[in-house]
């Protein structure tokens, strides 16, 4: 299942958590793990997996992208100041963030709009069902793959998908 138009959600505008653009266009030809993220939640842990991934692969064409959301339960209440201090300081992410946005309803960014028509292995596709969802994007610019939030950073099935699109 390709997204919901065909074009690649880095085609879209997304801000930068500290201001100005993220630029997504600069992720043409990488594998980029984009990923809702909360500083409040149970799964938030999975900061030290991504930001691992991310220093694993970085070199190989790869990066993760995290995006700050505040729809569940309200676990992602910060500014953009007080995200950016939190992950630096608790978790050492060093990987990109967006603004902070939202993933499901009639406000969803577009970013998630082109995101949420692929399934993932269950069969899972539409609204974002918690914190920590995963989409990984090809070099070829289309979401190849989902995971669910509690599927870890670093699990055999994550890693392996992310192998093959730097093969």
């Amino acid at each position: 299942m390709t997204t919901d138009n065909g074009s690649s959600p880095l085609d879209v505008e997304i801000g930068a958590l500290q201001g100005g653009s993220a630029d997504l266009s600069q992720y043409a030809g990488k594998a980029v793990l984009v990923v809702n993220v909360a500083s409040k939640c149970g799964l938030t842990p999975q900061y030290n997996g991504l930001e691992k991934l991310h220093e694993r692969y970085a070199e190989r064409g790869f990066t993760v992208l995290g995006v700050p959301c505040n729809q569940f339960l309200g676990q992602e209440p910060g500014s953009a100041e007080e995200i950016a201090e939190f992950c630096s300081a608790t978790y050492g992410v060093t990987f990109p963030l967006t603004e902070k946005v939202e993933v499901n309803g009639e406000n969803r960014h577009p970013l998630y709009d082109r995101l949420t028509g692929f399934a993932d292995a269950e069969g899972h596709s539409g609204d974002i069902r918690w914190n920590f969802e995963k989409f990984l994007v090809g070099r070829d610019g289309r979401v190849v793959a989902r995971f669910s939030p509690q599927t870890e950073p670093e699990s055999d099935e994550v890693v392996a998908a992310i192998e093959a699109q730097l093969a």
